[in-house]
């Protein structure tokens, strides 16, 4: 039945609107709605572009191929500002967008499912071609070879049912718009789920981010560097403007913070700060300078790693972590580490058991491809490494791969600088660059 809703919203919209609202702009949001249940949209003003059967043979072509791949024929007028942008937010799937409106064509992909440059050879390829059948079929076909990741699961339960007569499709239409209707509300309640989980995420990382902030500033304090004081000199100095700096920077960031994946920059500069601070330690006591290194595993307040030392979490296998000299002395001595524990439903729990929220957290402290090792076998890595992770807690820490893969559910949370390819220099057709027209490639 799935398959049938885009060419029943289709017929509903000629017979229901009439002729002055036949070549109206198409709705993005109805169009993302039709992708996310098959991979050709043709709007009713440009069924003469692609008819129904043509349509119904490419999206089994791509659905066999099984390959995130999408494809919306729209009318002429179509307005160009956004257009791919808005589309692929609205869709909220990782994949390659393709659009022909009128007689203008362009795509755009996520850059985990096909690279900018890929994206342009392959508009560039179709770009003479004329018959807008020929045209589409012929891009898909070389998409599909060189596209990365699988479609994605709405597809699923998506099938054709030849032989349905017009009386058919108007029964099923009325169906389908009741059907809709229903998913709309189930995806508005999921959303507003995800929403208040997101911004409860949020107040939990407040309170640890805070009480790392406020022992920073006691450590500060503590310090009581003078810049005039006896044997300070300009790299002195300039370590300690530093450690000031990354005090002020954790401090406005984490006031500005709105998303559980902000607090990631918190914690990098908190970590800046502890080594700057590390550095002036060791000029004042004139010892040689410390190598830049991540905080102790442990509790990063502890401050600056001194070393790496084999640790066995319960129930876990054996991993190096970096350590302060505190916690060094006491695994040496088969005693356990202090470890930094927050709080939880089930009560006190080390931050690493303690839920998919303080992903962003560690991340700033560890990121460049610490964390896999550092959390195997915890419950944070096993969340950190579920794709559904990055949509609600952000991406990208050098540790559990590099986000999305093609086809996976990302909802508005997608980076616009790695959506690209297929226009004047990887931009126009309104999206900031290259003239506002569907183009092909910028070779």
């Amino acid at each position: 039945m799935r398959s049938l809703i885009v060419p029943v919203a289709a017929t509903a919209a000629v017979l229901l609107a009439g002729t002055p609202g036949a070549h109206a702009a198409a709705d993005l949001s109805q169009v993302a709605e039709a992708l996310r249940a098959d991979p050709v949209y043709v709007d009713p003003a440009a069924s003469d572009q692609l008819s129904s059967s043509d349509a119904k043979a490419l999206s089994d072509k791509i659905r066999d191929a099984g390959k995130p791949v999408f494809v919306a024929v729209l009318p002429a007028d179509q307005p160009e500002r956004d257009v791919f942008r808005n589309l692929r937010t609205e869709t909220g799937i990782t994949g390659l967008y393709a659009i022909r409106s009128g007689a203008d064509f362009g795509a755009r992909a996520d850059a985990a499912v096909l690279s900018g440059r890929g994206v342009r050879n392959l508009v560039t390829a179709v770009r003479g071609v004329d018959d807008p059948r020929a045209q589409l079929n012929d891009f898909v076909d070389a998409a599909l070879r060189g596209t990365s990741g699988a479609a994605p699961a709405s597809w699923r339960d998506g099938g054709a049912g030849d032989g349905v007569d017009t009386g058919s499709l108007v029964a099923v239409g009325a169906v389908a718009a009741a059907g809709a209707a229903g998913a709309y509300a189930v995806l508005r309640r999921r959303r507003l789920r995800r929403e208040e989980e997101r911004r409860e995420a949020l107040r939990r990382l407040r309170v640890v981010v805070d009480e790392d902030i406020t022992a920073y500033g006691e450590e500060l304090e503590r310090l009581d560097f003078r810049p005039g004081e006896p044997g300070a000199d300009d790299a002195a100095r300039a370590d300690y403007e530093k450690a000031l700096d990354a005090y002020e920077s954790a401090k406005e960031r984490m006031d500005r913070a709105t998303a559980p994946e902000d607090v990631r920059a918190v914690t990098e500069a908190l970590a800046d700060g502890r080594f700057s601070l590390a550095r002036l330690a060791a000029r004042r006591e004139d010892r040689p300078l410390p190598q830049r290194r991540p905080p102790c595993f442990f509790d990063p307040r502890h401050g600056t790693a001194v070393a790496d030392t084999a640790w066995t979490p319960p129930g876990g296998t054996v991993r190096e972590v970096p350590v302060c000299a505190a916690d060094r002395t006491r695994l040496a001595a088969g005693r356990d580490p202090v470890v930094r524990e927050v709080d939880t439903a089930d009560g006190r729990r080390p931050y690493w058991d303690a839920g998919p929220a303080y992903g962003p957290w560690a991340g700033g402290y560890f990121g460049g491809g610490l964390l896999p090792g550092l959390l195997a076998g915890t419950l944070l890595g096993s969340l950190m490494a579920a794709p559904s992770y990055a949509a609600d807690y952000g991406s990208g820490y050098g540790d559990f791969g590099t986000g999305y893969e093609g086809g996976d559910v990302s909802g508005a949370d997608f980076d616009p600088g790695s959506f690209g390819g297929g226009f004047d220099g990887g931009g126009g057709f309104g999206d900031g660059g290259g003239g506002g027209d569907f183009g092909g490639g910028g070779f």
